[in-house]
This record gives C-alpha cells, sequence and structure tokens, in this order.
C-alpha cells in the first residue's frame, strides 16, 4: 500500500471533536478530547466512540459502563486542547473546567453546549483504540445552536493546520 496516499485518504474523513467524561467513583474522573464518535442508530439511540485502549478514560468507561460526551462548540479551541492531556480535578473543576454531575454520575462540562450521556452497550477490541458501542440515556442542551446544529460542532480542521488524524 502507498503509506502517503493512505494517510491523505483517511485524513480526508471529517471528524467533529468532543470532550468524553467518566467517572470511576473515588475522585476517580477522567475527561478526554475524541474525535472518532458517530451515530450509528435511531431507536434505540446508539453512538459509537474510539477510545485509546491505554487510556485512563477507557479504562473508567469499560469499569463503569458510563460516561457522557460533551459536545463542543466553535470557538471552544482551547477545552479541546486542554483534555489532550490526563485530567486534574480541583473541587467542582476539571483542568478548570466547571462541571456538574450528570444523571448517570459521569461529569458534564458547564460550557459545553450540550452533552450526551450514555451507557455502554457493547465494545469491540480491535486495534489501538476500542470501539465503544453505547445507548444515550439522556441529553441536555446548555447553548441552543443557531443555525444547523451539525454547523455549530468544533471541528478537527479548527484546530489548525497542523492538527489532523487518520493515516
Amino acid at each position: 500500500m502507498d503509506e502517503a496516499a493512505k494517510k491523505t485518504t483517511l485524513r480526508m474523513i471529517p471528524y467533529g471533536i468532543y470532550v468524553l467524561t467518566a467517572d470511576g467513583g473515588d475522585g476517580d474522573i477522567s475527561a478526554a478530547t475524541v474525535n472518532w464518535v458517530t451515530q450509528t442508530s435511531f431507536a434505540p439511540p446508539l453512538v459509537a466512540v474510539a477510545l485509546k485502549a491505554d487510556s485512563g478514560a477507557y479504562a473508567i468507561v469499560k469499569k463503569t459502563g458510563t460516561f457522557a460526551l460533551n459536545m463542543l462548540g466553535k470557538g471552544q479551541q482551547g477545552p479541546a486542547f486542554t483534555f489532550f492531556k490526563p485530567a486534574e480535578v480541583d473541587g467542582s473543576t476539571i483542568s478548570g473546567e466547571p462541571f456538574h454531575a450528570g444523571s448517570n454520575g459521569a461529569p458534564i462540562l458547564d460550557n459545553a453546549p450540550a452533552a450526551a450521556e450514555c451507557k455502554v452497550v457493547e465494545i469491540v477490541e480491535q486495534g489501538d483504540h476500542h470501539i465503544v458501542i453505547a445507548e444515550v440515556t439522556d441529553a441536555s442542551v446548555a447553548k441552543e445552536p443557531e443555525g444547523r446544529a451539525d454547523e455549530a460542532i468544533l471541528e478537527m480542521k479548527d484546530l489548525g493546520e497542523k492538527v489532523f488524524y487518520g493515516g
């Protein structure tokens, strides 16, 4: 396979940017920027999220079976970069971002325009990222988007010319 062609081709897949949060109990909270996310079913509402198999976020999600998917909006590059690094909890903030517990216990970022709370239904353990399939059990909208909802989401291309995934 032509490695350059593979890389270019896979980088043509568009990605939104989200922060996945999970609470493992006893102060064990994780927050990680994720971009491999898609809705896979309307009834029941299912999403698929790819998580790095050796990450703290994956370990908590696998242990608890719950998480929240916090949508980042246009202009929220700061939080996207913040959660590329391991999260630090200080009172009611995660890496400086205020949060509250959602109905499933997972942290909801107060500044996220919307969040989906999820319950794991299956995990596909293949490759360096495992696919978590989860049912959306609750959703909240903190800020109604203007226009199309899918145009309000922060996208990988909004993070700069040298930030991309794929390949």
